[in-house]
């Protein structure tokens, strides 16, 4: 039988070397797995997270068995598998499971494996560029895997070699649809394929002669449907590989039997019931300790999912830990599994091959799990502009996954300039857009406009919001909350405007909110917080629930509970304040100092003005059926500056040169990018520009102006080591609101960014 051994403990780490060294080096740490080297300078800011290449180095012992191999989770960005100073395995893509057969180069006694991995940016390999931080390392784990000469196949783009499928038909009946791949089959040996119910009980079965491909049916009668959140059942798939009457190979699988579709007018539907998506977005990190997360970490992040009453969630960008998908079937929620086609397109042709090996590795290696309903194909792609060979690119993706995987949908979520008309929305099944309006550009009631507008133009497309959000910082308070204050209130604000239209468009087949939690972005520094994308519901290190949370939890859950907003705002001026409850129970009562308040009937949120504040403390009450909370407020004579933020840029820009008040004549003039020695242009580097004041400020205006958003310096940091020119030629234009290529007008535009430039002493 195949044997499986995790061979996570006693690690020699060494840092910063290109090549293998043939020993362990005496200044090799000792480190346990998972492990990322960026998990604290990866969380920092500066946009100076270290990458480069490491090695993981360890001593073991041949294992018994015909043939070895080495697993590895995860290796970010590229890795590589030597054993005895053999290369077995180049692999590249930082994050799906590979394997290597080590066999023929395992000699007896002791044996030096060593997995070398390297995050340095790569032309060929995605994600180019993000707004999150690319760790490296071995952040997940490594097993030996030893097994017989016939066995379930383990070369196949890591997958295990069993993949199912269920169809539920009309009389109710469900047929398994199950397809084994078998290496070096021999004549005397089956497959057999069981299904066990919940309860671990045999309910059917299969067998077939062994082939290198087996394929086999099975008609489950009344089948025990897998109906997401609400009841998340679960079968279970065993394939034996057997020689008479030994099995010598066993691999399995959940299984959930469900049917979906989705419908532009009225939404998604589970096995034939409408049920609006509505959840959050994830990424794997937390604070300290990088995406390098446990197996608890994991569970906890699916416990708070479901606390918050989502049953969706958008595993951004990339391939999440197959341990994440497995507890995604248990919880019964609804998973957008995607790859990291992400920001900016590579002009290297082998990164469309990356591209695609990173799709096929993401299906093959989950195609089992019935939370994966929808396969995403990029995320704002086209933030940059739109690159000749995009919408081909697209559409070669799009027949990839449809010919891995027929059974499933195609997404993609787009940016929000790209063009409602854009010939890329027309090439998966479903389509969502990332929208910001109300947080980085607009104003919160341009969300419905822009959805009404889709709706209307195009009513046989369906249409669902991949991301929205606003950053919410706890430790600023407001009782005047403003867009861009980053205060807890304003991200609530935010929320509830955001709720109210989602629930009002029961056509939007999914919404995924931005973010469950707060996660690491090294090149941000955002309301006073270096390094973190602070849009999360939750911040980055799961101790604290923002007032956003419940708010949610109040629209999502049944799960009874009244909530007080607001409690960090605890110092007050005034001799009246409001307060804001949220709660899922149609009648709250408001306690001041012990003393009823007053009551309000309403639906999860209650807002109570003219609070009375005595002097010093003041006790605050909220009770909701049998459920309460309290917080306790004090009055002050003057406002806490600590809680509000005060904005370096917005200070500046009041003040700041507008670089770009040139007269028509002067535009006219230049026809040619021209170097003005001692002074900045299009041919510097990103990070250098923005470290200046003037020449950032008139970047950042740039950029501004021709994408109709505010952007901060810390988010064109992601791109600190290109030059605007090089932007520019990634872009295939320059960053234009229409998305369209327009060649002689991107010139004109980087001319007169170039010549604001050579205005600019460095």
């Amino acid at each position: 039988m195949k044997h499986i051994e995790e061979i996570n403990q006693g690690w020699a780490f060494v840092k910063n070397c290109a090549n293998v060294p043939a020993e362990i080096p005496s200044e090799a740490v000792p480190v346990d797995l998972p492990h990322t080297w960026n998990a604290l300078d990866g969380q920092d800011g500066g946009s100076d997270y270290w990458c480069g290449p490491c090695c993981y180095m360890k001593k073991i012992c041949r294992p018994e068995g015909k043939n070895v191999y080495v697993e590895v989770e995860a290796a970010s960005s590229c890795g590589k598998i030597v054993i005895n100073g053999v290369e077995k395995e180049l692999h590249k893509g930082g994050y799906s499971a590979f394997r290597a057969d080590i066999t023929a180069d395992l000699k007896d006694g002791e044996n030096l494996l060593a997995i070398w991995v390297d995050n340095s940016p790569r032309t060929d390999v995605y994600p180019q560029t993000a707004d999150f931080t690319f760790y490296g390392g071995l952040y997940r784990g490594v097993k030996l895997i030893t097994a017989d000469d016939s066995r379930f196949d383990l070369d196949y783009f890591g997958g295990k070699g069993l993949m199912f499928s269920s169809d539920v038909k009309e009389d109710g009946a469900a047929v398994i649809s199950l397809d084994a791949y078998i290496t070096n089959p021999q004549e005397n040996q089956s497959v057999e394929f069981v299904i066990r119910d919940a309860q671990g009980k045999p309910v059917a079965d299969a067998v077939r002669p062994a082939a290198k491909a087996v394929h086999a049916e099975i008609r489950l009668e009344n089948p025990h449907l897998w109906q997401g959140v609400e009841d998340p059942y679960l079968y279970e798939v065993q394939a034996l590989l057997m020689v008479h009457n030994e099995p010598i190979d066993e691999v399995c699988g959940n299984l959930g039997i469900r049917t979906y579709y989705v419908d532009p007018a009225k939404g998604f539907f589970l096995n034939g019931r409408l049920t609006p998506l509505r959840g959050v977005s994830r990424h794997q990190d937390r604070l300290g300790v990088g995406n390098a997360l446990t197996r608890a970490q994991h569970e906890e992040d699916v416990a708070l999912i479901r606390e918050v009453g989502a049953n969706t969630v958008r595993l951004a960008h990339y391939q999440h830990n197959q341990y994440f998908y497995d507890a995604c079937d248990r919880a019964g929620l609804v998973v957008w599994a995607e790859i990291p086609f992400i920001s900016v397109m590579s002009e290297d042709p082998a990164a469309h091959e990356n591209c695609r090996s990173q799709m096929t590795e993401l299906i093959v290696q989950n195609y089992n799990h019935p939370s994966i309903c929808f396969w995403g194909l990029s995320n704002e792609i086209t933030i940059a502009g739109k690159r000749p060979g995009m919408t081909e690119n697209h559409q070669d993706l799009n027949k990839l996954v449809k010919e891995l995987d027929p059974t499933r949908l195609t997404t993609m979520a787009a940016v929000s300039m790209l063009p409602m008309s854009s010939d890329l929305n027309q090439i998966t099944d479903v389509v969502s857009y990332n929208h910001y309006f109300g947080w980085y550009m607009g104003k919160l009631e341009d969300n419905e406009k822009w959805f009404d507008n889709f709706h209307a133009q195009y009513p046989d497309r369906a249409i669902g919001i991949s991301e929205y959000g606003a950053e919410g910082i706890i430790s600023f308070h407001s009782d005047e909350p403003k867009c861009k204050d980053y205060t807890e209130e304003y991200q609530a604000v935010y929320h509830e405007h955001m709720l109210r239209m989602i629930e009002d468009r029961p056509w939007l087949w999914a919404t995924h909110l931005w973010n469950m939690f707060d996660f690491g972005c090294d090149s941000r520094d955002e309301g006073d917080v270096k390094g973190r994308n602070n849009k999360g519901l939750m911040t980055i290190d799961r101790k604290v629930r923002k007032d956003s949370f419940y708010l949610y939890k109040a629209y999502w859950s049944d799960e009874k509970f009244v909530h007080l907003c607001s409690r960090r705002y605890a110092q007050r001026v005034g001799d009246e304040t409001t307060v804001k409850v949220y709660s899922n129970l149609p009648k709250v009562t408001l306690t001041v100092n012990g003393r009823v308040f007053a009551e309000q009937e309403g639906s999860r949120v209650f807002v109570f003005e003219h609070v009375p504040m005595g002097e010093g403390f003041t006790f605050i009450g909220a009770k909701a059926g049998e459920y309460s909370d309290s917080m306790t407020l004090e009055k002050v004579a003057q406002a806490n500056p600590a809680y509000t933020y005060v904005d370096p840029d917005e200070d500046d820009s009041e003040g700041a040169k507008n670089w770009f008040e040139l007269s028509g004549s002067q535009e006219d003039e230049v026809t040619e990018l021209i170097v003005n020695e001692g002074c900045f242009s299009v041919y510097d580097k990103i990070g250098d520009i923005i470290a200046s004041k003037d020449a950032g400020d008139a970047l950042v205006q740039f950029v501004s102006m021709n994408i109709g958003m505010k952007l901060k310096r810390s988010m064109l940091g992601m791109m600190k080591h290109m030059t605007v020119l090089e932007l520019a030629k990634k872009a295939g234009q320059m960053i234009g609101k229409n998305g369209e290529s327009n060649e002689e007008g991107n010139m004109k535009l980087l001319i007169r960014l170039n010549e604001v430039f050579n205005k600019i002493k460095k």
